[in-house]
């Protein structure tokens, strides 16, 4: 079971106290205790899933997009940025695709994915024996204990800076991945699907500058043959999945353009 190599990283959500693994329950010093699933993984969300969590649906179109290779690049220069920084979070993990990444070949490194999301918290479960899924909501509390963590990952993902300082250790990393306005384009030009904003790295900048220094960053651009099937599931793997997937998709080259970025917590 994984959860049993990430417990002493994890919080209550109830009173955030530190956790114990035991007999198929997680449980704190004072009583509160959750039920592991027995896909391996821990839900403490605390409430109903939100209508937007990711659905079985998109993550089965996102484990073909990744198993495809597509996202392969992003991948390696985010486990370049998260190297030797175990303990690894993945906010907003999904697959657990990038957080396996970000392990490497370490043995001992150990991660924990966090996703709002019971069918992702599934997945990743099942994406590598050093991750221990949990069900949780990122724009809450996160149920991880102060400063305990190497690195926190925020892949096309929600961000809530506050948290990921307080997990991080001192000399931590936070490493972020953002779509630039030519992502995906010829998907959107084609299909008339949601736009991507532009400035979105240079707003996480400046967004972070109350917690973080920005270290590096890095604009991964290429370009991937995708036949019909798999440009489909590009489309059903994201937001655009809440609106309409479209019946008939063609083969098409995509462009992959995204920044990678890396900060480290402010020193006080």
């Amino acid at each position: 079971m994984s959860l049993d190599r990430v417990q002493d990283l994890l919080s209550c959500p109830n009173c955030g106290s530190e956790m114990v693994l035991d007999a198929g329950r997680l449980q704190c010093a004072l009583g509160h205790s959750f039920d592991v699933a027995r896909e391996g993984y821990v839900n403490l969300l605390g409430g109903a899933e939100p209508a937007n969590a990711d659905t079985t649906a998109m993550l089965a179109a996102r484990g073909r997009v990744q198993s495809a290779g597509v996202f392969a690049p992003v991948a390696e220069v985010v486990a370049h940025l998260a190297r030797s920084r175990s303990p690894v979070l993945d906010a907003g993990a999904g697959t657990g695709y990038y957080l396996a990444a970000a392990l490497g070949d370490e043995q001992a490194a150990v991660g924990v994915g966090i996703d709002v999301s019971k069918a992702a918290a599934r997945q990743c479960a099942r994406a590598d024996a050093r991750i221990g899924a949990v069900v949780a909501d990122v724009w809450q509390r996160l149920p991880v204990v102060d400063r305990s963590v190497g690195v926190v990952l925020s892949v096309f993902a929600p961000r809530n800076l506050g948290e990921f300082v307080r997990v991080l250790q001192p000399d931590g990393r936070l490493v972020s991945v953002t779509p630039r306005p030519d992502h995906l384009a010829e998907l959107r030009a084609a299909h008339d699907l949601l736009d991507v904003p532009t400035g979105k790295a240079e707003q996480l900048v400046a967004a972070a500058a109350e917690f973080f220094d920005l270290v590096d960053t890095r604009v991964v651009r290429y370009r991937f043959d995708a036949g019909a099937e798999l440009a489909r599931d590009l489309i059903a793997m994201g937001p655009n999945a809440f609106h309409t997937v479209p019946a008939e998709v063609g083969a098409t080259t995509v462009g992959i353009d995204v920044t990678v970025q890396s900060f480290r917590p402010l020193q006080a």
